[in-house]
């Protein structure tokens, strides 16, 4: 366990339904476990329905609806996939323009699985070398990212620091690698 992220709040930003739970569970409690705070937004308030591939998991509060909150009030951003979750944010123009005003603003980025289809959505992609799960890589390209086919991908060319992954097994790398990053 370290501190390295004492003092910083992280946005974990997912659907009201359809986020894959280890997808979220596991980063949020690598951002605590590093002294940081994780916050839980959403489109409404209530709770989050979470998925264990397409089986209903546990359900989780909503800490702020994500039209309430500003890109200054968060140092990082965590977007955790499920094929439903970002299929459905993507939808959300207080979702989108949240994930560009963070991106845009500099602030790191970590993303995993379906996730990167919010940053397709939020055009922010355009340039960035980024992995995520196989099915996505069209639409990365198309959007004018390079994709790979890698476990944990760190971009650095564009403002603020990309992270991605591709799946849960990719998980233990991921969540190293975005408190390294977000402690940066």
């Amino acid at each position: 366990m370290t501190d390295g992220l004492r003092g910083r709040t992280v946005a974990f930003l997912v659907a009201n339904e359809g986020a894959e739970q280890v997808e979220l569970t596991e980063p949020w409690e690598a951002v605590k476990a590093a002294g940081g705070t994780p916050r839980l937004l959403a489109p409404n308030e209530g709770t989050v329905q979470a998925f264990d591939h397409l089986d209903k998991a546990d359900t989780f509060p909503v800490d702020e609806v994500v039209a309430e909150v500003s890109a200054e009030q968060f140092d990082a951003l965590v977007l955790p996939g499920g094929v439903a979750n970002p299929d459905q944010l993507r939808s959300e123009a207080a979702a989108v323009g949240f994930i560009a005003a963070m991106v845009n603003s500099g602030k790191p980025v970590a993303v995993i699985c379906h996730g990167p289809w919010t940053l397709v959505e939020a055009d922010v992609v355009r340039g960035r070398t980024l992995t995520s799960w196989p099915s996505l890589a069209t639409d990365l390209r198309n959007a004018g990212a390079t994709w790979v086919d890698e476990e944990v991908v760190v971009d650095e060319s564009g403002p603020g620091v990309l992270i991605s992954s591709r799946k849960p097994d990719d998980l233990k790398a991921f969540c190293a690698m975005l408190v390294e990053r977000f402690a940066a």
